[in-house]
């Protein structure tokens, strides 16, 4: 493997034995840094920048906000504890608390450089993030733009280019899937911006309300008209009118709308008054417009004006690297109403995410986590606080389909073989995918555990990301 790119290195309390390892991994071209405790390393260090932090576990036993006081003064850098097998409990609670990965004492040097490599690519993709966001987003789309999908990253791009200008957008995609917040952010990176974003659910109107809550009515325009009132067209005046379930407007709304899009002027019900109107307009469905049209069911002049620049939103199913950043995103908007201090989620609950469909898309994964976080009462979601039949693969041995005719010592074997399964895919997710700890809680060589995991048609790899 190769070594990490240069990188400043701040060993606090490690062993002889470990400091040599480390100082021997991370080569000459890295300058490094010693300190015997925390304290130490804030006192001596403290106005430098590190990018990579080795601690002791033993300090952060003795010292619970010494991991506190380090990543405040040192905000930059990872943070690596370096732990043992008796120790792996209070590891658990400094990764709980804020520190990146842990290490195994004796160190080994595939595994640092692996570690170093894979926070600093961390480090290097927040930091691109921070760029793209300081150049072109605004801080309150920080959250919308963190994702490792590229068919986000396609919307993302599309977004960019089309927010700019005036054109009409038609945002599609199912039930969930954000179409809301991407409208949001269309009109915040526009010119439109310093002016009024309205939003009308065309679904949750009456029909016979539809264009008067559009266009606005005079008194005495029909039954219960007691007042006038300005249509959404009017007030959006200058600013940006984004029109959710479009597909579900009467043919009447339909040509009214299409004159607005054609001429920039309408009339209020009951007036005869022509109304110029400067808005953009962008509409959301999560049906498909064009089959409409073709059935006769939309208006196929009105589908051309809105389909000007489509974008097409992926279902959560077709971004399921992002639930882990969309699931960070959930909790902490949580912990700013809440305060309940859960910032972690069991890698096995992460995992049966990961096998799931979300008919619901994000709004599902919304309701499931917050409900959760209701629910408990520690500092990581636990699977008992989601529904069983999401996590039940993980509660339960799938049953022994028995054929006549099997002995009792085959049926016996068959069932040892499903115990075993299940409890390395337990074992490997909680110790994402490393081989030394997960051999060490199983009380088996690394030889005897990967023999295991060739039987099984296990791989390491797939559960690095269950953390």
């Amino acid at each position: 493997m190769n070594s990490p790119a240069r990188t400043a290195v701040l060993l606090i309390g490690t062993n002889r034995a470990d400091s040599d390892r480390l100082i021997a991994c991370l080569s000459s071209a890295h300058p490094r840094d010693l300190a015997p405790s925390p304290a130490a390393a804030i006192e001596q260090h403290g106005r430098q920048r590190y990018d990579l932090i080795f601690i002791d576990i033993g300090y952060l036993k003795t010292d619970e906000q010494a991991l506190g006081r380090l990543t405040r003064r040192f905000p930059s850098a990872g943070i690596i504890v370096v732990s043992s097998i008796a120790d792996l409990r209070h590891t658990v609670s400094a990764l709980k608390s804020g520190a990146d990965e842990y290490i195994m004492s004796p160190v080994a040097a595939e595994e640092v450089l692996y570690i170093a490599q894979s926070l600093q690519e961390k480090q290097m993709l927040t930091s691109e993030i921070d760029y793209l966001r300081d150049q072109f987003w605004e801080v309150e789309a920080a959250d919308f733009i963190r994702t490792n999908s590229d068919r986000m990253q396609a919307v993302l791009r599309a977004l960019k280019s089309v927010a700019p200008t005036d054109s009409t957008v038609l945002l599609q995609g199912e039930s969930g899937t954000g179409k809301g917040v991407l409208a949001s952010l269309l009109h915040t990176h526009s010119r439109r911006r310093s002016n009024q974003f309205i939003s009308v659910h065309c679904g949750a109107i009456p029909d016979s309300l539809l264009e008067s809550e559009l266009f606005g009515h005079e008194k005495g325009a029909f039954t219960g008209a007691a007042q006038r009132q300005l249509g959404k067209f009017e007030i959006a005046h200058k600013g940006t009118l984004f029109l959710d379930e479009i597909s579900t407007i009467s043919p009447a709304a339909q040509i009214k709308l299409l004159k607005v899009l054609q001429e920039r002027q309408f009339s209020r019900l009951g007036s005869h008054q022509v109304l110029r109107t400067d808005v953009r307009v962008i509409t959301a469905t999560n049906t498909d417009l064009k089959t409409l049209s073709q059935e006769g069911r939309f208006r196929a002049d009105l589908y051309y004006r809105l389909n000007v620049f489509p974008i097409e939103l992926p279902p959560l199913r077709d971004r399921l690297e992002d639930i882990p950043i969309l699931v960070d995103t959930i909790l902490k908007h949580l912990n700013q109403h809440y305060d309940k201090g859960i910032r972690r989620v069991d890698p096995l609950v992460l995992e049966a995410f990961r096998s799931y469909d979300w008919p619901g898309n994000i709004r599902e994964l919304e309701n499931l986590v917050q409900r959760a976080y209701i629910l408990e009462s520690g500092p990581i979601l636990r699977p008992e606080s989601f529904p069983a039949e999401m996590l039940g693969r993980h509660d339960q041995i799938a049953p022994i389909h028995l054929e006549a005719g099997q002995t009792l010592a085959a049926v016996r074997r068959q069932g040892i073989e499903l115990i075993e399964r299940q409890y390395l895919k337990d074992l490997l997710a909680r110790h994402r995918g490393r081989i030394n700890t997960s051999a060490a809680e199983a009380g088996i060589s690394t030889r005897q555990l990967n023999k295991l995991m060739h039987r099984y048609q296990l791989r390491k790899e797939d559960f690095k990301l269950t953390g």
